[in-house]
């Protein structure tokens, strides 16, 4: 077998590949060939999925400086070396189903990488210096130990697609809603309780999944139409058990969803809460403006606020 992996790695520095696929080899070390002289310069991907290895070598960026896609998922990778930073090409990182513990903070020097992956793996926590990579279009860091993310994650200007699945998490950081390509957000089977509430204000924000988050009780509402689905969330919240929220303008009372009154924190902006209670109050008397003339009279009486809403 090590002659035959030697004789794989000889013709790929030979024939100056771009492409070397050593998986499903039970390696379990870093092969010494591929970092013999001047290593494989010309390599841009290197795949070592489902074999051993605990570790990665210190010079790896020395010795192959022009890596691009790196997939080292399926091995037994506890920490990643502060060398990984190095890899100033690198576009696509895959750890995922590894036994990492800890993200270096030389993570943020790769400028250029576009796909992290990192899922099934023993992470608590991320390096804020995850917001340095500006170009990060996908970032997978579910069935880990994650209690939140970082703060700085809203830096990453180019991420649409988000998966936090079956973590830890008690709550998602109100500046995720500043993520302006975000396209795609699954947090399903984890311990959220109520989510922000301009999450979903965001135009690019399609889809969001939130199955199995079973103290979750209430969504904000613009992200009504765009969750996915809320199985083996909360049981919905019943009438005679909470008092409902109102709106009321003048001799009108509109009571709002039971729901309403479980989401978000009594800190949090409540804008979107005056959104609905005017959606609201138009739909319960729209059955009542039965001709032009009285719609009118109506409009005159109705806070301003009312009249801006209806001619969006």
């Amino acid at each position: 077998m090590a002659s035959e992996l030697c004789k794989t790695i000889s013709v790929a520095r030979l024939e100056k590949h771009k492409n070397l696929f050593l998986n499903y080899r039970n390696l379990h070390h870093f092969p010494l060939e591929l970092l013999k002289d001047e290593g494989l310069q010309y390599l841009e991907r290197l795949y070592m999925k489902r074999n051993s290895l605990t570790t990665l070598p210190e010079n790896l960026a020395q010795k192959l400086p022009n890596l691009v896609e790196l997939y080292l998922h399926s091995n037994n990778i506890v920490v990643v070396p502060e060398a990984i930073g190095s890899l100033v090409k690198l576009q696509c990182l895959d750890l995922s189903d590894n036994a990492l513990e800890i993200v270096c903070p030389e993570i943020g020097r790769l400028r250029a990488l576009r796909h992290l992956r990192l899922a099934n793996n023993q992470l608590q926590f991320l390096p804020p210096e995850v917001g340095d990579l500006k170009e990060l279009q996908t970032l997978d860091i579910s069935t880990n130990r994650l209690l939140t993310l970082p703060e700085r994650l809203h830096l990453c200007l180019s991420l649409q697609y988000l998966t936090v699945d079956r973590n830890r998490l008690w709550h998602v950081p109100r500046h995720l809603c500043q993520l302006p390509s975000l396209n795609e957000l699954s947090m399903a089977g984890n311990r959220l309780a109520f989510l922000p509430l301009d999450l979903g204000r965001s135009r690019e924000l399609q889809y969001v999944y939130v199955d199995n988050n079973i103290h979750l009780k209430g969504l904000p509402s613009y992200l009504y139409n765009k969750v996915i689905g809320c199985s083996g969330c909360g049981a919905p919240i019943q009438v005679s058990e909470v008092k409902l929220l109102s709106f009321s303008s003048g001799q009108l009372t509109v009571f709002l969803p039971a729901e309403v009154k479980a989401i978000g924190t009594e800190n949090d902006h409540v804008l979107p809460l005056q959104e609905l209670a005017m959606r609201s109050l138009y739909h319960t008397y729209h059955s009542f403006l039965k001709g032009g003339q009285l719609l009118v009279l109506w409009l005159t009486a109705a806070p301003p606020s009312v009249c801006r809403l209806l001619t969006c």
